[in-house]
């Protein structure tokens, strides 16, 4: 059985998608099986064929060479909106234990299997429902991508606090460029590095074409 985890951040829009991609690069290199899992995405389209198509499901899986959209992506839905508004509009529920066997699945196949949230930590999955209880019904160590920008420092320091008040263990961090390099940027990583408790693990730098 594999290593599993799960991949949250400070926000959305702010390169969970490209760290997980190059945490699987890494993870490849070292000559692991890895797996990546979307339990939920929002922003979907329709193919003319009937499939669907997700922006961050394909960079996922380009990276890994999946091929069971199904069990890497249990709920999907067309517009891109915070995914307890389109579960509603959907009528769907999002079930945990439903996420957590498509895991445990993917688990069996692989040494590492990363499971990357959608939007922050806090993001509602329904009326009763966050993020951060996905998290931890999976109970998986939490790799915290951080986007290097304005207002950063607060966002990460409440989000790696809030990781570690759920009982989960904060296993690392990526300091992500997902806009071009803020003001001050290595002091501001300087000081994310002193007070994060847990290794930065990639330092990902602004790419346009990304």
């Amino acid at each position: 059985m594999g290593q599993g985890y799960f991949i949250t951040g400070t926000d959305t829009e702010i390169g969970k998608t490209q760290s997980a991609v190059e945490l699987i690069r890494s993870y490849r290199e070292q000559g692991k099986i890895v797996l990546a899992m979307k339990p939920v995405a929002s922003g979907c389209e329709i193919l003319p064929d009937g499939g669907w198509w997700n922006d961050d499901v394909a960079r996922l899986t380009a990276a890994t060479g999946q091929t069971d959209l199904e069990l890497m992506n249990p709920y999907r839905f067309l517009p891109p909106v915070s995914p307890h508004i389109a579960a509603r509009e959907a009528g769907v529920e999002i079930e945990l234990p439903r996420i957590v066997d498509h895991y445990q699945r993917l688990r069996e196949q692989a040494d590492i299997v990363l499971v990357e949230g959608a939007g922050g930590w806090q993001a509602p999955l329904s009326d009763s429902l966050f993020m951060s209880d996905m998290a931890q019904a999976l109970a998986l160590p939490v790799i915290l991508v951080v986007g290097m920008r304005l207002g950063c420092i607060n966002h990460a320091l409440l989000t790696a606090k809030a990781v570690r008040d759920s009982g989960l263990e904060l296993a690392g961090w990526v300091a992500n460029c997902a806009q071009p390099p803020q003001a001050a940027y290595a002091e501001n990583l300087a000081t994310l590095k002193r007070h994060i408790p847990a290794p930065l693990l990639l330092e990902i730098p602004y790419r346009p074409a990304a």
